[in-house]
């Protein structure tokens, strides 16, 4: 199975499980960059924002075309219980060059099902897997078994499509 991995990250939290989970693959990566700079705490705020509003602001032009993968693994934060803006943008531009998909996003505490609800709903796929991750996970190292499972996971149910 060709696999493509693709994430924003604008803290680098969802960037490192990104690069996790495309050197556990061995596939491809490419990261969602935005046109305008979401540093600071107006960066932040406008995250918020656009992520509680459901606004699709501009993305760089992707390198990589999604279709010719038969997987593509999409990452995002959670912003204010939803998926990130950036990806959202992704899914608007993309969702008719997906084969099939699978979801992870990492968060603060919650908002996950959510964000997959959303992510399954623009992508127009019910997801191989879905993988959801604490920053708490993340720091204490609980991700690494958790990875392999949502690894295995897409595996399994690639094979019954």
């Amino acid at each position: 199975m060709k696999t493509l991995v693709v994430f924003y990250s604008r803290t680098g939290l969802t960037k490192e499980i990104a690069v996790h989970i495309s050197e556990e693959l061995n596939c491809d990566i490419e990261e969602i960059f935005d046109v305008k700079s979401r540093k600071g705490i107006f960066g932040c705020i406008r995250s918020g924002i656009e992520s509680a509003f459901k606004k699709t602001p501009n993305i760089k032009e992707i390198e990589v075309n999604p279709e010719n993968y038969d997987i593509v693994i999409i990452g995002t934060p959670v912003w204010v219980g939803n998926m990130a803006s950036p990806v959202r943008t992704y899914l608007f531009r993309n969702n008719d060059k997906l084969n099939r998909v699978a979801f992870f996003c990492t968060m603060l505490s919650r908002g996950s099902k959510k964000t997959f609800l959303e992510m399954e709903k623009l992508s127009e796929f019910n997801p191989l897997a879905c993988l959801a991750l604490t920053g708490n996970e993340i720091k204490q190292e609980k991700h690494i078994k958790k990875v392999k499972e949502f690894i295995n996971k897409i595996k399994k149910n690639y094979k019954k499509t």
